[in-house]
């Protein structure tokens, strides 16, 4: 098995350069919650169907703590796209103080 290449939140330059699509893989409660302003938003069990979605840049893929995310690089590689895990999702994005967005009107929150 290949390794998955990974990257630590300090890892991540802040803001997020041009060309680099944030993927979020998870669920739609999760997403409402708290996300990453301008992210891309695909389940990790809708992936194979929206696959055009994704860019053909780089792809930063998220989830909430590094485990779907994982896979989804894994899956997005046998296809042939340029993908990275974040290492500690969206657990470390927000103990971080990075930037984040809520669809419900209330402070962003990982859930």
């Amino acid at each position: 098995m290949t390794a998955i290449p990974t990257v630590a939140i300090d890892g991540v330059p802040t803001p997020l350069p041009d060309g680099l699509t944030v993927l979020d893989v998870r669920e739609p409660e999760e997403w409402v919650a708290g996300h990453i302003d301008g992210a891309l938003h695909i389940p990790l069990g809708q992936l194979p169907e929206r696959l055009a979605e994704v860019p053909a840049s780089q792809t930063l893929v998220v989830c909430k703590v590094g485990g779907r995310s994982a896979r989804a690089v894994a899956w997005l590689q046998a296809q042939g796209c340029d993908a990275v895990n974040l290492d500690g999702g969206m657990l470390d994005w927000e103990s971080a103080g990075r930037p984040m967005v809520s669809e419900l009107g209330q402070p962003p929150m990982v859930i």
